[in-house]
């Protein structure tokens, strides 16, 4: 004889649904958006540019932030001094921090601090 073993989730969903909670719900019986369409790795990032209303060219801060990282090169070679460079990378890396324990909105970063050093010494040598 075979056991049926029903988890506390799937009674409040089987219960809800025998009550007709799911009866009448936005979307029923139409396709899903998107359906049939390429995979998109930044479908959250437009889904919540949608909701939220937000400007084309805003994004969540954790975003730009890796943005940021990714011109890092780009930045530092634009500034005139060793201290400069350092004081952008110690600022950088305290962000960095910060969007890595859950202090900036925008989605879970796990960006590794930069070695000021190592940047500094890029940065001497021209790129």
């Amino acid at each position: 004889m075979a056991h049926w073993y029903e988890s506390s989730i799937d009674r409040q969903l089987r219960e809800a649904a025998e009550r007709g909670e799911f009866d009448n719900l936005e979307g029923l019986g139409k396709p899903l958006p998107d359906h049939g369409q390429e995979y998109d790795d930044d479908w959250w990032v437009k889904d919540w540019l949608e909701r939220e209303g937000a400007a084309a060219g805003v994004i969540p801060p954790t975003l730009a932030l890796r943005r940021e990282t990714e011109d890092l090169d780009e930045k530092v070679g634009r500034l005139r001094t060793e201290r400069e460079v350092r004081d952008y990378v110690t600022g950088l890396n305290e962000r960095i921090r910060r969007a890595r324990v859950g202090l900036m909105d925008g989605p879970p970063v796990v960006l590794p601090p930069f070695d000021v050093d190592l940047v500094v010494s890029r940065w001497r040598s021209g790129g």
